[in-house]
């Protein structure tokens, strides 16, 4: 995780924010802080695509990598949604869908992301996780 996402970087700082204050957070956060849940959503949605869950058919180009991304990224902001006691506040949810799609252009376009997360999962690429039967 850290050749894309450094341990300093915005979404791993946030990451790490939420996971600690997970059983308190409603007390912790007294409103719905769309950042922190975009940023620590697009670090959800990097962890999930490099792990495989839940991808069956591995994208083929950066557009599709991006919509994969994005795809677990909202399924990340939904979860923190229902986790959290806090109402949004009007846009809240596409601001902050918006700045987890941004966070996620960002990773792709440095270096060259994109080309290395869509050869992790390609077809000569031996899965990271592995059975032996």
């Amino acid at each position: 995780m850290d050749i894309f996402l450094a341990p300093h970087s915005t979404e791993a700082v946030a990451h790490s924010r939420l996971s600690e204050d997970l059983l308190d957070w409603h007390i912790s956060h007294p409103s719905f802080d769309e950042s922190l849940v975009a940023h620590c959503a697009s670090y959800h949605a990097l962890d999930r695509y490099l792990s495989g869950e839940d991808l069956f058919i591995p994208p083929r180009s950066p557009s599709e990598l991006e919509r994969v991304l994005r795809r677990h990224a909202y399924d990340s902001i939904h979860n923190a949604i229902s986790r959290s006691r806090q109402t949004l506040k009007t846009g809240g949810y596409s601001r902050t869908c918006h700045l987890a799609e941004q966070s996620i252009r960002s990773v792709l376009s440095t270096n060259d992301n994109a080309g290395r997360l869509l050869a992790w999962h390609g077809p000569n690429n031996p899965s990271p996780v592995t059975m032996d039967m």
